[in-house]
């Protein structure tokens, strides 16, 4: 994934480096976004079979994407006592949505602050 600017503007990028970067995600995390799009609500432990890595692995990836608001959780009461969480993705309008947004508020920012380079370059 490119790490400056320069190297998106001129570098071969796709969306997902795109999302990656802009929501603070890692592969893992937008694979399993991508899983749950793909296949429908699944627990912790059957996204960890799909992806080949161990519950608490998808549990991290799960809670990153539960944090950037991509993916949120149900409870489900099991019949005799306990529950368990069954994990579902948003819409991936909303993906789109979130990126767009935080390149619009990125972007004010910067050119906020580069109204004034040259001054404050100088600090």
């Amino acid at each position: 994934m490119p790490s400056s600017i320069p190297e998106m503007i001129h570098g071969n990028f796709n969306c997902s480096d795109i999302a990656k970067c802009v929501l603070g995600l890692k592969t893992l995390d937008l694979d399993t976004y991508r899983l749950l799009v793909q296949e429908g609500p699944r627990t912790a432990e059957e996204l960890g079979e799909l992806l080949h890595r161990e519950r608490s692995t998808a549990y991290r990836a799960l809670q990153n994407l539960m944090s950037c608001g991509l993916v949120y959780r149900e409870t489900n009461t099991i019949e005799g006592g306990g529950y368990f969480y069954i994990y579902k993705a948003l819409d991936p309008c909303k993906l789109k949505d979130m990126v767009q947004d935080n390149i619009n508020i990125w972007h004010e920012k910067m050119s906020a602050l580069a109204q004034d380079i040259e001054k404050n370059v100088l600090e």
